[in-house]
């Protein structure tokens, strides 16, 4: 199938089944082709086309594995904090130019617009608590627009984006009486 075919695929009615294919992948990025087009019953060319129409489209942006940093001698020892920045708004950008200036930080893992008592979340992750003060008081709270921010260390990731960092041991048995 030439990359025409696979266009003509990828658009019009022969698309039903993409919302399944996202769902697949979410769940296990590592399904090969072959393996969603017998789960979905759909062509590997079909499945070939969703897949990148999902990626041409910006939906599918990354495929990435899931790292448990407790387990990960590389990632045991760094500290993550989620800073609550209050700012200003600029002119003619909104939150969005000052979002673009921190996001661009190597520091800064995530940062969402909020609702509420803050404007901007951040989570940044260093090496050591110095080096998170340090970020935050010389680089962040710096920022012209930013009115002030809160920092939250975190100590313990219990569950992330719906994975569980803790094992389950729970005994699930039914209990017996007498």
């Amino acid at each position: 199938m030439d990359k025409n075919e696979m266009k003509d695929l990828a658009n019009g009615e022969k698309l039903e089944g993409m919302e399944e294919i996202l769902n697949l992948l979410k769940d296990n990025a590592r399904l090969s082709v072959e393996d969603i087009s017998a789960m979905t019953r759909k062509t590997p060319e079909q499945v070939k086309a969703i897949i990148r129409k999902l990626e041409d489209e910006g939906i599918i942006l990354k495929y990435a594995a899931i790292i448990n940093p407790e387990k990960d001698n590389n990632q045991k020892d760094k500290v993550r904090a989620e800073i609550e920045i209050q700012v200003t708004p600029e002119r003619e950008k909104g939150f969005d130019g000052l979002a673009d200036r921190i996001y661009r930080f190597p520091q800064v893992k995530s940062v969402y617009l909020m609702s509420g008592g803050y404007d901007l979340k951040v989570i940044i992750e260093g090496d050591t608590l110095q080096d998170v003060a340090f970020f935050v008081a010389r680089k962040l709270s710096t920022l012209e627009g930013v009115r002030s921010t809160k920092t939250h260390f975190i100590l313990k990731t219990y569950k992330e984006n719906d994975v569980l960092y803790v094992e389950d041991n729970i005994d699930r048995r039914e209990g017996v009486t007498a």
